[in-house]
């Protein structure tokens, strides 16, 4: 099966007529369904529960995007039980066929891009090229995971022998619990369950209870594609009473996690114990949080340098672990960088996202009440010079917020917020830039803006994160360009859109045929 060469997908211009009008259609379709009810789907079958959850708009806090099923930990062993079942004969499917219904679901939401958009503009927030990136990532990871199973299951050539024939092939796993979180819910979740399922392997998916309608959206390109039953299974419910049931499960092979450090931490340690009847050391992928760094040098391209500070630092309100939260300024240019970047802030523009405002709202009452909690601590360990209070309005808004002169190990410094508030902070040089930028517990991404190709070649050297970035902003990394994964407390460091990242999911064999 020979494919053309991945290329990612291209994101739409919304400047252009056609653009705008296919959202604003897909966007409409979208509202007529909102309030739809969602049912558990195990083993193929739509389950119903006595509970029910809700998720809401963000942006109308009191709109029901979705009614969603709230399952128990029954509900969980049968799920799992049913991907254990699809497992004996999916893990024997050729890797061209697997890669064939990749290809095929990666086709359907192409055609399908606007209305999946539209899902997250309602249910998570995002501006409209916002959820159009989002839904691109999506189509990546499925085009690209289907490449890569394709290059694994050829296996790897092993040095001769004389008296013997060895080969070395890759096995899948079994069933993998995934758990992914609200701020990227159509692309995380694919991400991770597609390449579970390009390896051979089945998956048992507990969606976030802030975005489960976009969980559906990849479950309906899948089952589009022709995915047989019981392969993927999605699970609704509160992380205590399906979550966890579901990381314990002797019978889950491996977690793929993305989400907070606090959870991440606890669902690692949780792999880690080997439970009643597991006959295995479960495999786990934890990505978690950062507090990334965008430096700016004084030989920085300013005005470049400024732009992309606010685009890392505001773009989706803060809500990705990618985010520029710590501005980096060098004491030459300090103040400069100051002016341009609170000026720039206190210009952005906050509105609902089906309006396609710049920034909107977060995601939700606990998060707005959390990051206002920071904003508090803020006023006590820098000066306040933009924002600061809840937006206007009938949703979840905070106001872009930016506190300068923050000392590098202040806690709006250290820890993370997940919102739309950067702390700006004066380094004596570069040296001490580079210090600043590696003084917390995460190592996710990072930005360093300057001419100077000495500075460049310290900072790729000295600057201790997954995903560095040179004069250009600290968010977007690309399927297949930029495999993405952090060090320290923010992960695994796995890497997701990367060459390595399927072997996270597999499992390597050798045989040895001695000669007659």
């Amino acid at each position: 099966m020979a494919l053309p060469e991945f290329h990612n997908e291209p994101l739409t211009d919304f400047s252009a007529d056609a653009g705008r009008t296919a959202m604003q259609q897909a966007l409409r379709t979208v509202a007529a369904q909102l309030g739809k009810e969602f049912p558990l789907v195990i083993g193929g079958q739509r389950v119903t529960t006595k509970d029910k959850f809700n998720s809401y708009n963000p942006s109308l806090k009191d709109e029901v995007v979705a009614v969603c099923q709230k399952a128990a930990a029954d509900h969980v062993q049968t799920a799992v039980a049913a991907a254990e079942r699809a497992y004996a004969s999916w893990s024997r499917v050729p890797a061209e066929e697997r890669a064939a219904i990749l290809l095929r679901a990666a086709d359907w939401l192409r055609r399908q891009k606007f209305v999946a958009s539209a899902w997250q503009i309602y249910e998570v927030g995002k501006n409209w090229a916002e959820a159009d990136a989002d839904v691109a990532e999506t189509i990546d990871h499925l085009e690209f995971f289907a490449r890569e199973a394709l290059r694994y299951s050829r296996g790897q050539v092993l040095a001769p022998h004389a008296q013997e024939f060895s080969e070395y092939t890759y096995l899948p796993l079994g069933v993998v619990a995934v758990i992914p979180p609200w701020n990227f819910p159509l692309a995380i979740p694919a991400g991770m369950a597609s390449a579970a399922i390009a390896t051979g392997n089945t998956v048992v998916m507990k969606p976030s209870s802030d975005s489960p309608a976009n969980a559906y959206v990849f479950l309906e390109a899948l089952e589009a594609a022709g995915l047989p039953p019981g392969v993927c299974n999605i699970i609704t419910g509160p992380g205590g009473t399906v979550g966890d049931p579901l990381v314990q499960s002797p019978r889950a092979r491996m977690v793929a996690f993305t989400g907070s450090r606090e959870v991440g931490v606890r669902l690692y340690e949780q792999t880690a114990k080997v439970q009643s009847g597991q006959r295995w050391l479960k495999r786990c992928i934890a990505e978690m949080g950062g507090k990334n760094a965008v430096i700016i040098d004084e030989e920085a391209d300013l005005e470049e340098a400024v732009s992309a500070a606010v685009a890392s630092g505001y773009g989706f309100q803060g809500q990705k672990c990618s985010a520029g939260s710590r501005l980096v300024a060098t004491a030459p240019v300090y103040k400069e960088v100051i002016q341009a970047f609170v000026e720039r802030v206190r210009a952005l523009e906050q509105g609902a996202a089906k309006d396609n405002y710049f920034c909107g709202p977060v995601i939700n009452e606990g998060a707005k009440k959390k990051i206002l909690e920071y904003i508090q601590i803020g006023k006590t360990e820098g000066r306040l010079m933009a924002g600061g209070e809840p937006g206007d309005g009938g949703g979840q808004y905070v106001q872009p917020t930016v506190f300068v002169d923050v000392a590098p190990t202040a806690r709006i410094a250290q820890e993370e917020i997940f919102g739309p508030v950067v702390a700006v902070i004066k380094a004596k040089d570069f040296d001490d830039a580079l210090a600043i930028a590696n003084g917390t517990e995460y190592g996710l991404t990072g930005s360093v803006f300057s001419r100077n190709p000495e500075k460049l070649a310290q900072a790729r050297r000295e600057f201790f994160c997954g995903n560095l970035y040179l004069n250009r902003k600290s968010t977007g990394a690309l399927v297949g360009v930029h495999p993405f994964g952090g060090f320290n407390m923010s992960g695994t460091d796995a890497k997701v859109g990367g060459p390595d990242y399927l072997l996270y999911f597999l499992q390597p064999k050798v045989v040895a045929i001695k000669h007659r």
